[in-house]
């Protein structure tokens, strides 16, 4: 079988096999179409749960907006970053 990829595409998966990310060109084509072949198969029923409890939180007012997100995750960062 023959692959065409673009430059960009190419040149990427040089880079990720020259950082030792995977051991050939083949090897990384190889995961990643492991990979889609699992994402394929999977119904994301797992997930069901964890978006029952957000729409739960939301509709009790449990909210803040992206800003307020943002300064909070900066917080956080910065008092790791102390540690």
């Amino acid at each position: 079988m023959t692959i065409t990829l673009s430059n960009d595409q190419q040149k990427w998966l040089e880079a990720q096999v020259a950082a030792g990310n995977f051991a050939s060109i083949d090897e990384a084509v190889a995961i990643a179409v492991a990979e889609l072949r699992a994402m394929a198969g999977d119904d994301l029923s797992w997930a069901k749960p964890y978006v029952e409890e957000a729409r739960r939180s939301v509709a009790a007012g449990h909210v803040i907006s992206g800003e307020e997100f943002a300064q909070e995750l900066d917080r956080k960062i910065a008092s790791l970053r102390a540690e």
